[in-house]
């Protein structure tokens, strides 16, 4: 039980990796507060002994009554993100604004918000985490048709970091997780919307040289180890989980 008593707060757990490490959080004995904009998905994990509630990240009054309700946090998952698909050619003024507020400003705010109560109970305990999701696609590596994307996810990276070199000394640990292709409804809806939704397929895994797509059960191992004690000493970093892809 790796996480046992844990108080933990995960963004986007309707689905894809939110819900997944949701799930493994609590069988790692984590006292799980599972959000998502449509807390209708979030129904059949009430039944697993998870706390549920409605949070639009992009919501600062939101993200206000939640932090105040759910008092001092051990652990914050920010999970909720969006892809943007194109060059810079295709990014309108609209677009970019969403994808920084969603993937970007959501962080800062959520975390601002919890911080105070993240600090009172590394006070007590010694330690308390925060896990971010960035992705390869960043600061990491380029890749065709992520601008937005991509840019958003190198914020993450250096959010983390800044989070991280302020409050190491008040045992507040602060990493980013930096998933390959990952097979989520996510993606499966970006491969759908593809010209060619089998070939969209096929140059997915061909980028990955393990020659498959992740899976979310390749991925909560290292999300349980960045809200665990087992990793007291990891702070400011943008941790891989590709495939070989940054090989």
């Amino acid at each position: 039980m790796r996480l046992k008593g844990k108080r933990i707060l995960i963004t986007a757990a309707g689905q894809g990796m939110g819900r997944a490490s949701a799930l493994a959080c609590a069988a790692e004995g984590g006292k799980i507060i599972a959000t998502d904009r449509d807390i209708a998905l979030l129904d059949d994990l009430a039944g697993q002994g998870i706390e549920i509630a409605a949070l639009d990240v992009t919501d600062p009054q939101a993200i206000t009554r939640l932090a105040d309700s759910v008092g001092p946090l051990d652990g914050l998952f920010n999970c909720a993100g969006f892809v943007h698909h194109g060059t810079i050619l295709d990014i309108s003024d609209e677009d970019w604004a969403f994808s920084m507020d969603l993937n970007v400003t959501s962080m800062l705010r959520l975390t601002r918000a919890c911080l105070p109560g993240m600090l009172t109970r590394a006070a007590d305990t010694g330690t308390a985490s925060i896990l971010n999701m960035a992705s390869m696609a960043s600061s990491i590596k380029g890749f065709p048709n992520r601008t937005a994307y991509g840019t958003t996810k190198a914020a993450v990276i250096g959010l983390t970091k800044g989070i991280a070199a302020d409050f190491v000394r008040q045992g507040i640990r602060c990493n980013a997780l930096c998933p390959g292709t990952v097979d989520t409804p996510s993606l499966r809806g970006r491969i759908a919307t593809a010209a060619d939704p089998v070939q969209a397929e096929k140059e997915f895994i061909a980028r990955q040289p393990m020659g498959r797509l992740a899976t979310v059960e390749d991925i909560t191992p290292m999300v349980i180890y960045l809200l665990s004690d087992e990793s007291r000493l990891v702070t400011g970093q943008a941790l891989l989980v590709d495939g070989g892809v940054t090989i």
